[in-house]
C-alpha cells in the first residue's frame, strides 16, 4: 500500500510539473536568458571563463538538443540560473504500470485458454476476464520489476 501511495505522489508531481513546465525556446534557455540579461557573447564568455566561440558553440548545440547536463550547467551557473533537470512521463506511472500488467495477464490467460481449448475445455470470454483482472491484479501487487522481464 506504501508503495502505491508513493507512486501516487511521485504521479501527481510529475503531472504538476508537465502542466506547468514551460516549452523549450527554439533558440535555447542559454541564448534566450543571455538576451533577457542584455549580454552579448563576449560578455556571457567572460562571466562564464570560456571563449567567445565557446559561447557561440555551446548556444547552438544547446538549440540543437546536443549539449550536455555538466555543460549546460556550468553556463547556466554564469547567468545566475539553476539547471532543473526532471523526466515528465507521457502518461501517468501509475497507467504505464497497469497497462503492461493487463498486457501480460492478457496473454497469459490467452496461452491457458488456447491449450484448453485444443484439449476441449474451453472457458467462456467472462470467465477469462475475470482470470485477467485477477492476474492483473497480483501482478501490480507483486514484485513489479517482472512487469518488464
Amino acid at each position: 500500500m506504501l508503495r502505491s501511495a508513493t507512486l501516487a505522489q511521485l504521479d501527481q508531481t510529475l503531472q504538476d510539473i508537465k502542466a506547468g513546465y514551460p516549452v523549450l525556446p527554439a533558440q535555447g534557455w542559454l541564448r534566450t536568458i543571455r538576451l533577457a540579461l542584455g549580454q552579448t557573447t563576449r560578455q556571457f564568455a567572460r562571466a562564464a571563463g570560456v571563449t567567445h566561440g565557446s559561447v557561440a558553440t555551446v548556444e547552438r548545440a544547446e538549440a540543437r538538443g546536443d549539449v550536455t547536463l555538466a555543460t549546460l550547467s556550468r553556463y547556466a551557473a554564469a547567468l545566475g540560473c539553476d539547471l532543473q533537470y526532471v523526466l515528465v512521463p507521457r502518461k501517468p506511472l501509475t497507467q504505464i504500470l497497469d497497462q503492461r500488467a493487463e498486457a501480460i495477464a492478457r496473454e497469459l490467460v490467452a496461452k491457458v485458454r488456447h491449450s484448453s481449448a485444443l484439449e476441449g475445455q474451453d472457458t467462456s470470454e467472462a470467465m477469462g476476464e475475470r482470470e485477467i483482472a485477477a492476474l492483473k491484479r497480483r501482478l501490480l501487487d507483486g514484485n513489479q520489476s517482472r512487469l518488464w522481464r
